[in-house]
């Protein structure tokens, strides 16, 4: 089983680093973009550590994500993981997380889940 998830967050990884364009969703999500660029800098570092298959700040980070809010493109359970933004000042992880799914799509969150922005390379 982890030898499998680990193959899935590899590939990921991978796709993650290929050019705009490249790796577009198959589902349009029609939630507002934000480039990588306009991220926080603590949402780059993130990212960063996704694309590198780990390691991360927090247990829970990778752990499926079950989009009870039904703000993210409906997906078959187990297709999205979230991950921890570190908040500056914060002691707990925060309410900022970045969510992603396969074929690579990463969502930010600044708000917990309450509202979500499409990245994009």
């Amino acid at each position: 089983m982890a030898r499998s998830l680990r193959f899935w967050w590899v590939l990921l990884a991978a796709l993650l680093w290929l050019s705009p364009g490249q790796a577009e969703p198959v589902v349009q999500s029609g939630l507002p973009v934000i480039a990588v660029t306009e991220l926080p800098a603590e949402a780059r570092d993130t990212l960063r550590a996704i694309k590198q298959g780990g390691s991360f700040a927090y247990d829970r980070d990778g752990v499926v994500f079950k989009n009870y809010e039904r703000i993210l493109p409906k997906q078959p359970r187990g297709y999205y993981r979230e991950y921890t933004v570190k908040t500056p000042g914060v002691r707990h992880r925060g309410a900022r997380r970045i969510v992603c799914g396969l074929p690579v799509e990463c969502y930010y969150s600044a708000d917990h889940y309450q509202s979500f922005k499409r990245i994009r390379e």
